[in-house]
Formats: structure tokens, sequence, C-alpha cells
């Protein structure tokens, strides 16, 4: 991949996170009894729902989608799973329990970023959920870095494959639409942190931005293979913040994806963005409490870990949020949410807050 590669440090040491679910184990016929043993032994359980969360669920436009950030959390017992289940158990199988759930109608697919899916891959996690589910999917790192990184996401040298069109078009858009189909949602290009040097020539960094996105196929071409596709570009510097990222974004239908993280602005100072590509569709991965700082993903995880409870509530962003969701599905565009659970320390219960704010 033009001498860009991801250490495999990171690879091993971040993943199985949402891991493509295993075959099951074949074997000899057991007695009925044992074999229902087995069986619950190799699945995960949805938590049944109650009735009111149904009711809530129906209630929500049918163009938005509410999901998380990947789906292997044990401390989602009762919210989302029925029991207790180990965190790898959970991200080889959990995943069609999830999408039982039924305020979860989309899911972010994190693992993508740390390293290309294959086809196979895409089709596995798309096997396991129903016909009106969408992926929002990151693209691989080797494509959305500006940098090669070690395992502790230090800069170690220039990325020539940064942007690449051929090389996004290769080991992300094609992979993924032919694994999910019509399942694939929202592609996302999330922008790692840029060098310092590249920030001085903002310019020149958003034209090749701009090419990568021209090269690929036209998005109306793309969505005859996945008609609720959406093309989004979600940055980690304020400098993108610019008429000329927009304008690069409208030239090829592609839109911004808010992102709700301490290294950006708060969500209502990025809005100036999507107003001038409105009307559009809206994608937003609402990742990290703001309190936490530019650097303080490590220390919200260890703060809300089970990640069973809202330990910080936001309503402030759950507002601006709310109201945006309103006015994109209101013109009829798709809209896409997913919540971490650094967002607020529980992502199932932040996307209920969600919802109840935008039903009546």
């Amino acid at each position: 991949m033009h001498g860009a590669t991801i250490p495999r440090g990171m690879q091993n040491s971040l993943f199985p996170v949402d891991a493509p679910p295993a075959p099951a184990a074949a074997g000899p016929a057991a007695a009925p009894a044992t074999a229902t043993r087995a069986s619950r032994a190799r699945q995960v359980q949805a938590v049944e729902c109650p009735p009111a969360l149904h009711a809530l669920a129906a209630g929500l436009p049918p163009l938005l989608r509410l999901g998380t950030s990947s789906w292997s959390f044990p401390g989602w017992k009762g919210l989302v799973w029925d029991g207790d289940y180990s965190e790898s158990m959970l991200a080889q199988r959990g995943l069609a329990a999830y999408a039982r759930h039924p305020l979860l109608r989309t899911v972010s697919l994190d693992r993508a970023f740390y390293q290309p899916l294959t086809p196979a891959q895409y089709a596995a996690y798309a096997e396991q959920v129903p016909g009106d589910f969408r992926f929002v999917v990151k693209a691989p790192s080797v494509v959305a870095d500006a940098l090669v990184r070690a395992e502790d996401g230090k800069g170690m040298r220039a990325n020539a494959a940064f942007l690449d069109p051929r090389l996004a078009w290769s080991a992300f858009v094609d992979p993924a639409l032919q694994g999910l189909a019509t399942k694939a949602g929202a592609l996302v290009f999330q922008l790692s942190p840029l060098p310092v040097a590249m920030l001085a020539r903002m310019p020149e960094t958003i034209a090749r931005l701009g090419a990568m996105l021209a090269a690929l196929p036209p998005l109306a071409q793309l969505r005859e293979r996945a008609p609720d596709l959406v093309i989004a570009v979600e940055v980690r510097d304020p400098e993108w913040l610019v008429p000329a990222f927009a304008d690069a974004l409208r030239a090829v239908g592609a839109t911004y994806c808010l992102g709700g993280h301490a290294k950006m602005p708060p969500i209502e100072d990025q809005l100036p963005v999507l107003r001038a590509l409105w009307p559009g569709p809206l994608v937003c991965r609402w990742n990290l409490h703001r309190s936490h700082g530019r650097y303080g993903y490590e220390d919200a995880k260890a703060l809300y870990r089970p990640f069973d409870q809202l330990v910080d509530p936001d309503p402030q962003t759950r507002a601006v949020l709310a109201r945006v969701l309103r006015a994109t599905t209101g013109a009829g565009q798709p809209a896409y949410l997913t919540i971490n659970n650094k967002a607020e320390g529980s992502a199932p219960r932040t996307v209920e807050a969600m919802a109840r704010l935008l039903v009546p």
C-alpha cells in the first residue's frame, strides 16, 4: 500500500473489538438439554425491551438512525444484553443481539480504521443484522492519517498513501460496498490530527482531499449498490472548518461529519459547515465529553467504565443535536448519529435520552 503500513503492535493490541462473528463450532449431535446449553454458550441474547421502548422507537423519524460506537461492552447487561458475557464473546457474537434493540438501527464500525477489512469480513457483519440496519464505517488509517504512527499513537513518519484516491477505493469504498451492499450507510473518512507543516498549508491539503473524493465514482453511481449511502469527512483539526472545505465536499456530494470530540470546537460551532452544504444528510459521531480535554480519552474510559450509567450528562450537546436531527430529517434527508460511551458514560443510555428528546 504505497509503503504505508499499520504497525503490527497497534493492530493486535486494539482489536478484536467488534471482531467479525466466529463460525459456530461443528460437532456431533447432543442431547436436547445439552444442545440447548451449548447453543446458549455460543450465542449472545438480547435484553427484552419493554413495550414503551418499542413505542419510543416507532415515534422516531424513519430517516433517523441512532446507534453506538462498537458494541462489545459487558457493562451493557440489562441495557442491550440479557446477562453476563465476556468482551471477546460480545465482539464476536454480540452484533445480532445489538441489532435487535429497537433504538439501535446503526453502529459505528470503528475496527475498519485500524486495518482495512475484506469484503468477506464486511459481509460477515451484514449477515448479522436486519435489512433496515445501516453501518457507519471509518476509512482505514492507511488512507485517513497523514502519519504512520507507533503503537502509542505517536507519529513516526509521513504516510505517503494519505488521501490516495486508488487506495481509498480499493482498501475502503469498494470492499465496504461489496460486503455490506444495501446495508452500507455512511462511509466516513475520519482524518487524524495533521502535522504542523500540513496545517500551515491547508489550501493544499483541502485540494488534496477534494481530488481524492472527486476520483471516487459519482455518488449516484455508488447508490446503485447502496441506496442510502452517504460519504462523509470527519476532522480532528479546527483549521479544516473554512469555506474551501465545504466547497470541496459540495462539489462531490459528500457531507461533513460532526465530530463530538475535545480536539474540535463544540458541535454548535461546527454547524456553519453543514449550513454551507444545506440541504444534505447528517452524520455525527459523538465521541468524547468535552470536560476531558484534548487527550482525555483514557481518563474518560477509566471514569465511566463499565459504561452502564450516565456519569456526565451533557444536555447542551443533546439539545443542539436534537435540533439538527429534526431539521435534517424534516427536510427529507437521512441522519446518522453514533454515540461513544465516553460521551456521557453509557452510549445506550444516551441513545435513549436522545430519542426522548426527539419524540413528542
